[in-house]
Formats: structure tokens, C-alpha cells, sequence
């Protein structure tokens, strides 16, 4: 162990019901490279998160029922399942409700205010919910939010601020002076050119609109903004601001932040300037990855174009999945996910590289030699070039590795794998075994390709947690001592009668054509019940009740109806598709309700219709309509019908 100490973040996320395979990117990404760092011997802090309060928490608890302590509890679960199934290895799992962190939040406010960093005014001016951010009328884009391009509240209440615009010039000091601090660079570029430069307004940061959130314990009514509440827990999950803050004082300041590029600003100038305001040094880098698009855009709960990474993850293997992600796109760039470039890579990269080269390499070991290779040895003209190979691309594997730049270690690795499988071609194993004096030089090629793939499975290891345990089972490789980062450094350490046993093939191929189609389906099924449990509303904001006008209640046709038949949607675990009859009209309706009634029970049910909503595509199928159903505070549902039994076609009022 080298002692050295390495703390790495993700984000602390937003509880949601559903994180899609963006999320997953970033802490994937943040995982691969604790594991690195561990490998390497560092003393490492892995931390992620919720971030619980704010106004959106709020509303969607209310909408509910529940408290939003109840509603986050909730979500927390899922997450924490998600990232079990992606074998996230975070040391620390911080929720902005941890007392710990609500108490050292009270501190951090009062000790910028006691220092005149914080003082109180009013604010008036533009608030995205969804995105818990103000924004004045110039950063507004055709008058809506620039970050998520959705509808704006205007606001105005007491408030207190942070003198941001104090620290203009220290943070453009501070990154100008420090050119890693920022990474990579066109978020450098972004944040001095679009908003340094410009100049910076003081901050809102308290909030007296609602209650869900950290309360500002020197003047009761307000509450600290979610945005100072969520940047300090960096610190106060080292239990900064309390007696045992011997983890802040051991890991900080941290070695980098990882975010998504859409929350660089806040990472590399509010937070920064918290820091400054507070004598605490700044933390080494921030680096901001891009976002994984689909048909064009990010992908987006409320566009119904969400990928969910535990489809992926059940249908495929959690090794290739997090393979995919860290080799398809160059880290920090935006790259394009489509279901044809992951099936792709799973036989092409894996299968017929990776996967390949381990069972033809174990079967010939077996075929030739019963399974143990003969001590003595002998030389082939390709061995220096591949031992040659091997010394190189640790090196640059390390070099990209240490700068976050993923997809090129994987690219590295994968020429090893390649030179490798190259090597069996030169040296030609099947024509060497037909003559008896050859064996030596036999068995030095078998050799020579095993200890090679003996290096490529460690440093597999941080991108793959199973599959190089799957190599070592088939290599017998039992000693810790051959399986350590600095065992690739030297050529020759596995025994020399190796003895191997042939496994399960690593990465079976796919066929393209089947599996395109039967995961379209299983992807289309996890988005339409996301769309079918109300993402739409939970993204806008609107969970509240409010309050709307007997004009606008009059735009909604609400029709009672009959279910004349109801069959399951193929794909679809959630949704039926019922036969609506409403008077002389007859429509298909897709319902999100498989959960809670049996296409048998739908049958001849009386049911309301809102009847002139837009028709919508799902699972293949154009819904016409919406049938009503009642939430509890639990999730379960129940159609809404008339106690009277009236037929199809009535208005209801």
C-alpha cells in the first residue's frame, strides 16, 4: 500500500423513482476509478448520495399523501438497489436528511452570516423547480428554464443572500492559476467566458415559500436553498462541523468531484466560493462528463426516451454494461447510446476478442497437454513483441487511467487483448503440436498467452468485477500475490506448470437481429410504464394542487365508458389494453394497471374517460384517451367509476 489518500464524488442525486442509464454513467465511471485507485494501493473515500429537500420533494410528497420524509425513504431504497446491481463500491452513502449533515448545514449558514457573507434582502425574479435554481431574466432562454428548457416561476420573497460576486475575482484567479481544476477544458472555456467574465449576482440562499428543507435555526420561517444544502455534504459526510471530523481532516481537500456537465457551474463557482468564504481549501478538480444521448437529445423521464440500466443489466451482465458505457464514448463528451453500438461491442470487443482468446487459450491447454502445461520452456521470434506489448500498455493504460480518460485505457487494453490473439496466429499452436520436438516451444506460446491474459484481467478489474474472477477460476490462478496491480510490471510470474479448466464461455455472442428486437421491446416496456406512473407529471413540477379556472377545467371532456374487452400488452409487465365504448364511439385505451386488475376483471367495467387527450404511442400501440384511476400514499391504484352503472358516452361534470 502506498498510503497516499484519494477522494472521489458523484453528484448526490435527486430521489427519483426511476434512474435512468445517464445516472448510472457518471457513478459507474466514479466506481471504475475508485477501484483503480484502490488497485494502486491508495487509501480511498468513494461518497454518493441524495439530495432530499427542496420545493420539488415537496410538492410530489404532497400529491401523495405522505410526508416527504415518507416519499424519500421510499426512493432511497430503489437507489441504493440500483446501485447494488451495478456493484457500485461507494465507501459512504450520504441523505441530506442525515441529522449530521442537517446539523453541520445550521453551522456552515450561521458561520457565513456571522462572517457578513450572507445577509438579508428580497428576491424577486425567475425559479425552475425541477431544477431547484433562480435565474435572472438574461439567463432565461425564450423565457424558460436554460438548463431544462421548462416553464419558470416568478418569485418573490424575503430571502437571504451570499455575497457571490465577492469572490469573482479569486475564482478566476483560482482556475486561470490552476488549469486542472476544471475538467476538461471547454468547461473551463464555458464557465469563465459565460459566466465570470460576465459577472456574477449575490446568490439566494435561503427560501420562505415552503418548508421541506434545512431551517435557518437564527430566523425561524426561512429554510437554507437546496443548492448551498446539497454542496456541503461533500464535507459534512467527513463529518466536517462535528466533533469527530477526523474523516474531513484525513480525505479533504477531495481529489475530484465527478458531475454531469449541466452542474459544472454550480460545482466550480458556488461551490468554490462557499469554500473561499469559509477558509477551507477548495477541492482539486472538478470534472464534468457529457450527458449519453438518445434519438438526439439527453435522456429525459418526461420525453419517455429513458433507458433503464437494469433492463440492460438483467438482459446482458453487469460486466458488459459497465464496459459499455466507459468504452463507447471519450469521458467528458457527449456520446450517442443506441441498442445496435452496445450489442456491437458485447460481440465484438468481448465475445470474439476477449472472451475468445480466454477459451481457445484454456481449451488448447487442455487438448494439448491434458489440462497442465510441462515445466520446461522454450522461445518463440514473437515473444519479445508481446512481452514488449504488455510492458507498454501498462504504462499508458496508468497515464490515461490517472487523467479519468476511460474509453482510451480501454482502447490500450484492448490492443494487448488483439496482440495477444495475434500471437496465438503467429505462432501457430495447432501446427506446432504435430511435431513432438516442438512441445517446449508449445508450450512457452501457451505459456506466454496465458500470463498475458493473467495481466489483462487486472487491469480489467476496475471496469469488470466478475469476469476477471472468471479468468483466474479457468487459469487457477489462486495466489493474491499474481492477481496485484504491481504483479504486471514484470513478465513470468505464474508457475510454469500452470494447470487450467475450462469454464463458461465469458461473453456468448448474440444474434443482432433477435436480440435488437426483444430488447426494443423490453426497453420500450420499462419507458412505457415509467410514462404510464406519471413521470410526465413528477418532472413538470406539478404535483401540487393547483389552482386552475372554470375555463380551464372546461378544456378537459371527461366521458364515462365501458371496457368491452382487455388483453395484456406483449413487452409489457404494466400496461393493458382495454376496448373502451363510449356511446356510439368505440377506442383502444393503454392503461398502466396490469398490477392491480386481470384483463378479465377490466371486462365490462364502467369506467370515466378524459376523452380529448392526445393520442400516444406505446408498446407499439396508439392510445386514445386516458381512464381515471385513484393513488394512495402507497402507489396502488383504482379506477375511478360511476356508482350508478351509467353506459358509455355521458359527460361527467
Amino acid at each position: 500500500m502506498n498510503g497516499e489518500k484519494f477522494y472521489i464524488t458523484t453528484p448526490i442525486y435527486y430521489p427519483s423513482d426511476k434512474l435512468h442509464i445517464g445516472h448510472s454513467y457518471c457513478t459507474v465511471a466514479a466506481d471504475a476509478m475508485a477501484r483503480y485507485k484502490r488497485l494502486r494501493g491508495y487509501d480511498v473515500m468513494f461518497l454518493t448520495g441524495t439530495d432530499e429537500h427542496g420545493q420539488k420533494i415537496e410538492r410530489i410528497a404532497t400529491s401523495q399523501g405522505v410526508t416527504p420524509k415518507q416519499y424519500v425513504d421510499k426512493i432511497v431504497d430503489g437507489i441504493k438497489a440500483l446501485w447494488k446491481d451495478l456493484d457500485i463500491s461507494y465507501d459512504k452513502f450520504i441523505r441530506t436528511t442525515d441529522d449530521y449533515h442537517v446539523e453541520a448545514v445550521k453551522k456552515i449558514f450561521k458561520a457565513l452570516y456571522d462572517k457578513g457573507d450572507i445577509y438579508k434582502s428580497e428576491y424577486e425574479g425567475w425559479y425552475c423547480t425541477p431544477c431547484e435554481t433562480f435565474f435572472t431574466e438574461r439567463q432565461l432562454v425564450d423565457g424558460k428554464c436554460p438548463d431544462c428548457g421548462r416553464e419558470v416561476e416568478k418569485v418573490k420573497e424575503e430571502s437571504y443572500f451570499f455575497r457571490l460576486s465577492k469572490y469573482q475575482d479569486r475564482l478566476i484567479e483560482h482556475i486561470e492559476n490552476n488549469p486542472g481544476f476544471i475538467s476538461p477544458q471547454s468547461r473551463q472555456t464555458e464557465m469563465i467566458s459565460n459566466f465570470l467574465k460576465p459577472g456574477l449576482d449575490d446568490l439566494c440562499v435561503s427560501r420562505t415559500s415552503f418548508k421541506w428543507g434545512i431551517p435557518v435555526d437564527f430566523d425561524p420561517g426561512h429554510i437554507v436553498y437546496v443548492w448551498v444544502d446539497a454542496l456541503s455534504n461533500y464535507i459534512t459526510a467527513l463529518g466536517y462541523g462535528t466533533e469527530h471530523d477526523e474523516l474531513y481532516k484525513k480525505y479533504w481537500p477531495a481529489d475530484v468531484h465527478l458531475v454531469g456537465k449541466e452542474i459544472v457551474r454550480f460545482h466550480t463557482i458556488i461551490w468554490p466560493a462557499m469554500l473561499m468564504a469559509l477558509d477551507l481549501p477548495l477541492p482539486k478538480q472538478v470534472f464534468g462528463h457529457g450527458w449519453l444521448i438518445i434519438d438526439g437529445g439527453k435522456m429525459s423521464k418526461s420525453k419517455g426516451n429513458v433507458v433503464d440500466p437494469k433492463v440492460l443489466v438483467d438482459k446482458y451482465g453487469l460486466d458488459s454494461i459497465r464496459y459499455f458505457l466507459l468504452r463507447e464514448v471519450a469521458f467528458g463528451q457527449d456520446g450517442n447510446f443506441t441498442n445496435e453500438a452496445l450489442i456491437q461491442r458485447i460481440n465484438s470487443d468481448l465475445a470474439n476478442d476477449l472472451g475468445n482468446l480466454v477459451s481457445r487459450t484454456v481449451g488448447m491447454i487442455e487438448k494439448y497437454f491434458g489440462g497442465t502445461l510441462p515445466y520446461e520452456q522454450d522461445s518463440t521470434e514473437f515473444d519479445t513483441d508481446l512481452i514488449k506489448t504488455s510492458g507498454e500498455t501498462v504504462k499508458k493504460f496508468e497515464g490515461y487511467m490517472d487523467k479519468m480518460l476511460f474509453s482510451d485505457a480501454l482502447s490500450e487494453l484492448w490492443a494487448l487483448i488483439r496482440r495477444t490473439n495475434k500471437y496465438i496466429d503467429e505462432t501457430q499452436p495447432w501446427v506446432l503440436c504435430k511435431d513432438a520436438e516442438k512441445t517446449p516451444l508449445l508450450a512457452g506460446a501457451l505459456y506466454n498467452v496465458a500470463e498475458s491474459i493473467r495481466i489483462i484481467s487486472i487491469m480489467l478489474q476496475p471496469f469488470m468485477p466478475n469476469a476477471p474472477k472468471a479468468i483466474w477460476q479457468q487459469l487457477n490462478i489462486n495466489d493474491e500475490r499474481l492477481r496485484e496491480w504491481d504483479s504486471i510490471r514484470k513478465w513470468g510470474l505464474m508457475a510454469h506448470d500452470l494447470t487450467v479448466k475450462k469454464g463458461p464461455a465469458l461473453f456468448p455472442r448474440i444474434d443482432m437481429k433477435k436480440e435488437l428486437e426483444e430488447l426494443e421491446t423490453a426497453l420500450k416496456a420499462a419507458q412505457a410504464e415509467s410514462i404510464a406512473n406519471k413521470t410526465a407529471k413528477e418532472e413538470n413540477g406539478k404535483e401540487e394542487f393547483n389552482e386552475i379556472t372554470i375555463d380551464d377545467f372546461a378544456k378537459i371532456q371527461l366521458v364515462t365508458g365501458e371496457v368491452i374487452a382487455s388483453e395484456a400488452v406483449k413487452g409489457s409487465k404494466k400496461l393493458l389494453k382495454n376496448t373502451v365504448k363510449m356511446g356510439d364511439e368505440t377506442r383502444t385505451i393503454l392503461s398502466g394497471i396490469a398490477k392491480y386488475y386481470t384483463p378479465e376483471e377490466m371486462a365490462g367495467k364502467k369506467v370515466v374517460v378524459v376523452a380529448n387527450l392526445a393520442p400516444r404511442k406505446m408498446m407499439g400501440e396508439v392510445s386514445h384517451g386516458m381512464i381515471l384511476c385513484a393513488e394512495d400514499a402507497d402507489g396502488n391504484l383504482s379506477l375511478v367509476s360511476n356508482d350508478k352503472g351509467f353506459g358509455g358516452g355521458f359527460e361527467v361534470r
